[in-house]
């Protein structure tokens, strides 16, 4: 078996590669490379953005530098794989607002070019959309600080509307990729899914203020650095380990069935921003300063994914637990990434 994976050497595109390079297949990292989502952290990007490069090169992972934008290139690559996983993506959605050109290059013209290269080359694939597709109208179901099972049901299945409430050019491009994976569906009867994913969160996980709030708490936490919330804290998020998407990337391969798919931790991962705080005192030992903020535009105040759907056409569901997950996190950021983290972390 021979897998490209776009995105590969990112936080979930590394772990991709690693499930399946560890499974016996051929993997091919298709990525390039830049550190947008980096720069603003305060970490010492370079070092950050090359770790899992590395960690994949000593795997066995073949590396490509290259960018979904280009169609021809990402062609070439994918040409003789048995499945694309398309993990390459503009996650934040501060980046959408100050540069939605790139947003809509990398989310959009990238998704369609995979998509593209599916059809051509008869190859099965899996594409990374977001829970950001529902938008955030649901915040206005809720009452200042409440939490996320006052809603009734608490959990947002597939159907639920999208696209609601006030947007950012990220709810757009990740929503239109999403369209474009069900139109080729529907048009080409291609063998493909679109994963609505949730809180990923998990080792090599370079988060900050933009994009990956259970790391940046995590990172923040052990540097003794403060930790700054926008809103209340009871915002709440399902949260799903990267291993486990890795598992719903291969039940996909495995089944066939093509769809939009929910994948998110589900009812039993949810926790608040504040009982992430809790779980991390109790591992460090200490509690790490809290600042709270206001609201940003565009925020999701909470979500929980109905993965029923998940369940019953790929048999899969998550394993891992929110102290187990976070607990492995902890351990790989004091063992490991605080090289070259601690460097600048403000």
């Amino acid at each position: 078996m021979k897998v490209l994976v776009t995105g590969g050497c990112g936080f979930l595109g590394s772990h991709v590669c690693e499930f399946y390079i560890r499974s016996g297949a051929e993997v091919v990292s298709y990525d390039n490379m830049t550190k947008h989502e980096l720069l603003r952290t305060g970490f010492a990007a370079d070092e950050a953005r090359n770790f899992n490069l590395g960690y994949l090169k000593g795997l066995g992972v073949k590396l490509v530098t290259a960018d979904v934008r280009n169609f021809e290139e990402l062609t070439d690559n994918a040409s003789g794989c048995d499945y694309i996983i398309h993990t390459a993506a503009q996650p934040a959605m501060t980046i959408s607002w100050e540069d939605p050109r790139l947003d809509i290059s990398t989310n959009v013209l990238g998704t369609f070019n995979v998509l593209e290269a599916a059809r051509q080359l008869k190859i099965p694939t899996a594409s990374c959309a977001t829970v950001h597709v529902y938008g955030n109208k649901i915040n206005e179901t809720l009452s200042e600080g409440a939490m996320a099972y006052e809603r009734d049901p608490a959990a947002i299945d597939e159907t639920h509307p999208t696209l609601e409430g006030t947007l950012t050019p990220l709810h757009a491009s990740k929503a239109a990729a999403d369209v474009y994976v069900r139109t080729y569906i529907e048009t080409y009867k291609i063998d493909a899914a679109s994963f609505r994913l949730t809180g990923i969160y998990g080792t090599r996980q370079f988060g900050g203020e933009d994009h990956g709030w259970v790391a940046n708490f995590a990172i923040r936490s052990i540097l003794g650095r403060p930790i700054t919330i926008f809103g209340t804290g009871k915002q709440v998020r399902d949260i799903v380990y990267a291993t486990d998407v890795c598992e719903a990337f291969h039940a996909f391969y495995k089944t066939r069935k093509p769809g939009i798919y929910n994948i998110g931790g589900g009812r039993r991962t949810a926790i608040s921003l504040l009982k992430c705080i809790e779980i991390l005192t109790k591992i460090n030992g200490a509690r790490p300063e809290v600042r709270f903020g206001p609201d940003r535009h565009g925020d999701l105040r909470y979500f929980i994914c109905d993965i029923e759907k998940a369940r019953c056409d790929l048999g899969w569901s998550p394993t891992v637990m929110p102290e187990e997950g976070i607990t492995a996190l902890v351990d790989w950021i004091k063992n490991t990434g605080l090289f070259f983290i601690d460097k600048a972390v403000q």
